[in-house]
């Protein structure tokens, strides 16, 4: 995949897309037989040099009562995918990211990571709401 709109073109053929701008687009993907949804957002960043990434992020839910200590442990224990924060009509969110260069994806690629993100992310969202399916 060399841009944007490939990746896009992939995500029709396999997701429904919720959202689709230029540079964004958010697919829902079914999670436990269909008992879960997570919304995986996929966007695209370019660096200061000019080469493009991939990021791929799902929110997890607000920061209230999150320890920055555990959010910093996840960080340095995962193999796949960060912690970070962003702020959702003005209100900090917990989101797990993952970015990756535009050289070497693939559809494959592609697919494995919406389908990681947005299973880790159901995870750590399950645990932050009590069992909540908030988004």
């Amino acid at each position: 995949m060399h841009n944007f709109e490939q990746i896009r073109g992939h995500l029709l053929a396999r997701y429904p897309l919720i959202t689709s701008e230029p540079f964004l687009a958010c697919v829902q993907i079914a999670l436990n037989d269909g008992r879960r949804q997570q919304s995986v957002y996929l966007s695209e960043l370019e660096h200061e040099d000019g080469r493009r990434f991939l990021r791929v992020s799902t929110l997890l839910g607000p920061t209230t009562g999150v320890d920055p200590r555990r959010a910093l442990a996840f960080n340095w224990e995962s193999p796949v995918g960060f912690l970070a924060v962003s702020a959702l009509d003005g209100v900090p969110y917990l989101q797990l990211c993952e970015n990756r260069p535009y050289e070497g994806l693939d559809g494959a690629e592609i697919d494995r990571l919406v389908l990681e993100i947005g299973s880790v992310g159901d995870r750590i969202e399950h645990r932050l709401t009590g069992g909540g399916d908030l988004l």
